[in-house]
């Protein structure tokens, strides 16, 4: 089987497990607002795209609009099988859909041959998932924020999504530690290939919380810090890459789809 990833933008992601196509967290139409306004924070993309559909199963990182973005999931069915947080869980209740799962750190869902692991994942306030997707097409970790769970053991993987830089605003500190984790992301992981995500896309900010930002890191730095034999990805959104596999994955068990997490229809 052969492992795809198609970069969206900003979080979003398209993966193809052979022939499964999970689709994470993606914003594809309209414009991401954060409360209390515009004013505050807003951002255009580029590009609008349309859903990637069929879409087997929708996997979401966290409940916030960047993540979960309401005007991107109304262009999926609401019968399309959704695995998150729980903060996102309940933001794609909210919005119609009607097969969900919420994974809390530890727990594991299967959806046909693949298994979905959360791990914990960045504090935004409440800390939110980070995922390991294990599947005989492909082996891969995502974490959009660059927080990488301390409980998550030493294995290959073929492949490791994160960004590659920091972002931080002032007294806050850094709230994307993406320059900070890489080291141990490859030491853990001895990822084949690391795709650069979050940052990307072109997409246009503005409002006074843009204005605060600030960045750490750079892709060539990040490049300097992977080991010969680890290819590095500057993702470019709309582009589909191939991955390389380490050896076939082993299949997963499961029976009917079974899962540790805490499923409502």
């Amino acid at each position: 089987m052969a492992l795809h990833a198609t970069y969206l933008g900003a979080n979003g992601w398209l993966l193809e497990f052979g022939a499964l196509r999970v689709l994470v967290d993606p914003w594809l139409t309209g414009p991401l607002e954060f409360p209390p306004g515009p004013w505050f924070f807003r951002g255009e993309l580029p590009q609008e795209r349309p859903a990637p559909l069929p879409v087997d199963l929708l996997v979401l990182t966290q409940g916030l609009p960047d993540h979960c973005h309401p005007a991107s999931l109304a262009l999926l069915p609401p019968t399309t099988p959704v695995v998150g947080s729980p903060a996102a869980v309940a933001r794609a209740r909210a919005l119609g859909f009607t097969q969900l799962t919420a994974l809390a750190h530890g727990e594991r869902h299967c959806h046909e041959q693949l298994r979905l692991t959360a791990s914990q994942g960045a504090p935004v306030p409440q800390p939110e998932n980070g995922y390991l997707f294990d599947h005989p097409g492909g082996r891969l970790y995502l974490e959009p924020h660059g927080f990488l769970d301390p409980s998550l053991p030493e294995q290959p993987l073929d492949a490791v999504i994160t960004p590659v830089v920091d972002l931080g605003l002032p007294l806050v500190g850094a709230f994307v530690k993406g320059q900070q984790v890489l080291p141990q992301l490859v030491e853990r992981f001895k990822p084949l290939t690391v795709l650069v995500s979050t940052t990307g896309g072109d997409v246009r900010f503005e409002g006074a919380l843009n204005r605060l930002l600030w960045l750490r890191g750079s892709l060539q730095a990040a490049a300097a810090m992977l080991p010969e034999g680890c290819r590095l990805i500057d993702s470019r959104a709309g582009e589909r890459y191939s991955l390389e596999q380490r050896q076939p994955a082993a299949a997963v068990a499961h029976a009917g789809g079974a899962s540790s997490g805490t499923a409502a229809s």
